[in-house]
């Protein structure tokens, strides 16, 4: 048996231990495996490398992606993108091919599921935790980790300034980066796409903060946060038409310094939240979701998107509803906010 991988989307810590358990698994039952290139693009150009067992075994812990990653959308120039890439799939003679990416990856492999019955296997991944399909998702972890430890560094220079530090993370439309990584270092504030920001109240606890002596504080903000009557920066739009957002964490920053009369300071993480490597806990999830991956199309169980439900990895359909996007759960943002002066 031939199988394909390819990585797709934002690159996520634990993607190449999801390429290399998917090769030694496949290559345990005498089967190949090809990787494809930066994403959809590399099936539209034909772009592939072929991924021995001996050749992934040191790749558990990088992070990033070997493969490389791109945001292309075949169906972006369904006329021209598509047969192409069904082309190289055919000269590949693949017999299956595993599609690791968050919902916009996901859907294109949808597509061309529905539309050409092509032989897929989905595995969900996103720093960003937003995927129904999980609970948890590999990269996650690492993610708030990298958060916790750029926080923990600014405290100490927002000790010594006496400043107010607001920290824009990552989470274009879910809270769960910034509400996790914000409980984990005792954030005096944090601001999510699923809440409305109460500028107010936000200044207020900032104010009672100070005036009990404790003379710094961390806020931490989504950059998927609705400020009051201000549209969101819109820096670019990509092929899946998502547009990419920044510039909340100073306009939370401004409004705190005008009102409270306090140096504050914005630090934007960005991507630094997605490199590095992955943490013990999601080389372990990712593993597992590689393996679980090469044995359904070991199995030729195909049209189907790996699912995590507590400790428990399945398998549902892979269609529109399976790639529904979850919010926060805001019982975890009522716990963070009970530290919220």
């Amino acid at each position: 048996m031939k199988v394909g991988i390819l990585t797709g989307g934002g690159d996520c810590p634990g993607l190449n231990a999801v390429i290399r358990a998917v090769a030694r698994r496949v290559a345990d039952a005498g089967g190949s495996c090809v990787g494809f290139l930066e994403g959809w693009r590399g099936l539209i150009r034909g772009m592939s490398r072929p991924l021995a067992p001996d050749e992934v075994e040191p790749w558990l812990g990088r992070g990033g992606t070997i493969l490389g990653s791109s945001r292309t959308n075949p169906y972006k120039s369904p006329d021209a993108d598509v047969p192409r890439l069904r082309r190289h799939f055919a000269e590949a003679g693949l017999d299956a091919l595993v599609v690791v990416g968050g919902d916009d990856t996901l859907g294109v492999a949808a597509r061309l599921i529905n539309d050409f019955d092509l032989p897929i296997v989905g595995v969900p991944k996103t720093i960003d935790n937003d995927l129904m399909l999980a609970d948890f998702s590999f990269g996650f972890d690492t993610a708030v980790n990298v958060v916790v430890d750029a926080v923990e560094r600014l405290r100490t220079t927002a000790e010594s300034h006496r400043r107010v530090m607001v920290v824009e993370t990552m989470g274009h439309s879910t809270g769960w980066l910034a509400c996790f990584a914000g409980m984990a270092v005792g954030a005096d504030y944090v601001l999510v796409p699923e809440v409305p920001i109460d500028v107010r109240h936000l200044v207020s606890a900032l104010k009672l903060r100070r005036e009990s002596g404790r003379n710094h504080a961390i806020v931490l903000v989504a950059e998927g946060a609705r400020y009051p009557d201000a549209n969101p920066a819109v820096l670019e739009t990509e092929d899946f038409g998502h547009p990419r957002l920044g510039g909340v964490g100073a306009l939370v920053a401004n409004a705190i310094e005008r009102r409270l009369r306090v140096e504050t300071r914005t630090v934007v993480l960005g991507h630094l939240q997605r490199g590095g490597a992955p943490t013990a806990h999601d080389r372990v999830l990712a593993t597992r979701m590689g393996l679980a991956a090469a044995e359904l199309a070991l199995r030729g169980r195909f049209g189907t998107v790996l699912t995590l439900r507590g400790s428990q990895i399945a398998d549902v359909p892979l269609d529109s509803h399976a790639l529904a996007t979850r919010t926060l759960d805001l019982a975890f943002y009522q716990d963070a906010a009970a530290f919220f002066y």
